[in-house]
């Protein structure tokens, strides 16, 4: 699995019931190296027989050769599957670098938690129970088996793909469950690479596919009425389209969507602490994070010395090659990203924001060819603002002033989304206090962008439903079965209930 540049786009095959595969049409799409602006790899286009190819080789292992596992020997897969990934981390890292141009310091330290994440749910596979009941009667023996929920679909994020996928796929894999993956049409080529990871660390053919594809791939998934659960991360547009096709065949959701999520730094802050994790809350990854903290609400009192502090540290960030260690900011993950995210500043500076810093392309002769813009910071927002109303998905922070903590509340949570928050305070009062009245999935007191594979996450409103991580993530892939035997062996009244 070695990568380098390549002048001619080196082409990738599907992975369905245990092998490669092209699409039915022949179609191929090519994946744009954001660094470089130019085709690197390509990738099947598959279409709706192709989807439906998948899912009943999925079907075919979950009652065929997976569903006859045991727990344990579940487990044992995933662990064999956990060292793989740990021996083929920074190939892995690298291809998602070349892919959606995030800097390889953070792909690197994903893929290195990776393991971790698999093992983790290695651990829970054989510690699935169920349990007994006393019913109103003596006359009955109840208990439940929670089972597998059947063959699952996963349409993934441009991102962070294995990052995400591992979340959705580890515990669906301890489930029992079967796995289809789509990855985004943007960076489809890791999630192939790790297909071969988990063919040789043994897994039955059909237990984990993957097809690529566009949206009309992933609409093709989504409906398709062999899929029992469908799991999402993206936006809230698109995860509204994934909702209303699942409901055509009643099947489960887990969508983790959009955030505007807020920054809240008080006046008794540690603020050279606070400034910190603004930087990490909007400049890491390119502002490209569901998570991403997008609006920075700081007490009056404190807003010129936050803001300068800011500003200086953003002239200190190095932009470049995402494949170089140094690289703290790589470019936009694709051009009409890029185009978003210029249109959103120019409409913030339109809506009366003042630009602080960056809100241009960098002139740098070295990232011409890349989809790079300027970490900008927009001062004198108010909430009303669609820059601080709609996610931009890029590295632009809005400013938003407040005076009192009840204010500070208001303003967080005035907003249709839900997904995480900051809390910069000494107080600890304070910090439970607003933690509690945050409406977010995720609140960080004094840090901000810390995420781990045993704590559930996902988000409130407009932000998502359902968890995922921890063994609240196991359960998203679960389904109860009630058993109810009868112990007198006598007849009773067919016309009367129990």
């Amino acid at each position: 699995m070695s990568v380098q540049y390549r002048e001619v786009p080196k082409i990738y095959r599907m992975w369905v019931d245990g092998g490669h595969a092209d699409s039915s049409s022949g179609e191929t799409f090519d994946t744009i190296n954001p660094y470089t602006g130019k085709a690197w790899a390509s990738a099947p286009l598959a279409n709706e027989r192709d989807v439906d190819l998948a899912v009943s080789a999925a079907r075919r292992a979950l009652d065929g050769p997976w569903g006859s596992l045991s727990p344990s020997a579940r487990g044992a897969l995933l662990r064999k599957l956990a060292d793989s990934i740990a021996e083929h981390a920074e190939e892995l890292a690298r291809i998602e670098t070349m892919d959606n141009g995030k800097v390889i310091r953070e792909t690197l330290a994903q893929m290195n938690s990776l393991a971790a994440t698999y093992h983790y749910f290695a651990g829970a596979a054989d510690k699935i129970e169920g349990s007994t009941h006393q019913p109103p009667g003596t006359n009955f023996f109840v208990y439940t088996r929670r089972e597998p929920i059947g063959v699952v679909a996963a349409i993934l994020p441009w991102n962070s793909p294995l990052y995400l996928l591992a979340s959705k796929l580890a515990p669906a894999l301890a489930a029992g469950c079967t796995f289809v993956a789509k990855p985004a049409e943007q960076t489809p080529i890791s999630t192939l690479l790790f297909a071969e990871l988990v063919h040789k660390a043994g897994f039955p053919a059909g237990v984990f596919n993957v097809v690529t594809g566009a949206g009309e791939t992933g609409a093709a998934l989504a409906r398709h009425p062999g899929v029992a659960k469908i799991t999402f991360t993206g936006s809230t547009a698109t995860g509204t389209a994934v909702m209303k096709s699942a409901a055509d065949h009643i099947a489960d959701v887990t969508l983790e969507l959009g955030g505007k999520s807020p920054n809240i730094v008080f006046e008794d802050a540690d603020i050279a602490a606070a400034v910190n994790g603004v930087m990490a809350g909007i400049f890491a990854a390119t502002g490209q994070t569901c998570i991403a903290g997008s609006r920075l609400l700081v007490q009056r009192s404190v807003k010129d010395r936050v803001v300068s502090l800011l500003r200086d540290r953003v002239a200190s960030i190095k932009l470049g090659d995402p494949l170089e260690m140094a690289t703290e900011v790589g470019p936009i993950a694709f051009g009409q990203q890029l185009d978003k995210v210029m249109s959103y500043i120019d409409l913030g500076l339109q809506e009366g924001a003042q630009l602080l810093c960056g809100g241009n392309r960098p002139s740098s002769v070295d990232l011409k060819d890349g989809f790079f813009v300027e970490p900008t910071i927009l001062d004198g927002v108010n909430n009303q603002m669609r820059v601080a109303r709609e996610e931009i998905f890029g590295p632009v922070l809005s400013v938003i002033t407040f005076d009192t903590e009840q204010e500070a509340v208001e303003i967080a949570n005035d907003t249709s989304y839900g997904l995480a928050a900051g809390i910069w305070t000494k107080d600890v009062q304070r910090a439970h206090r607003v933690a509690h009245q945050v409406s977010a999935g995720s609140v960080w007191v004094n840090t901000y962008r810390v995420l781990s594979y045993n704590v559930p996450y996902g988000g409130f409103k407009s932000s998502g439903i359902g968890r995922e991580n921890g063994m609240e993530g196991l359960s998203a892939y679960l389904q109860t079965k009630a058993v109810w035997l009868e112990l007198t062996g006598q007849t009773r009244d067919p016309f009367k209930l129990g």
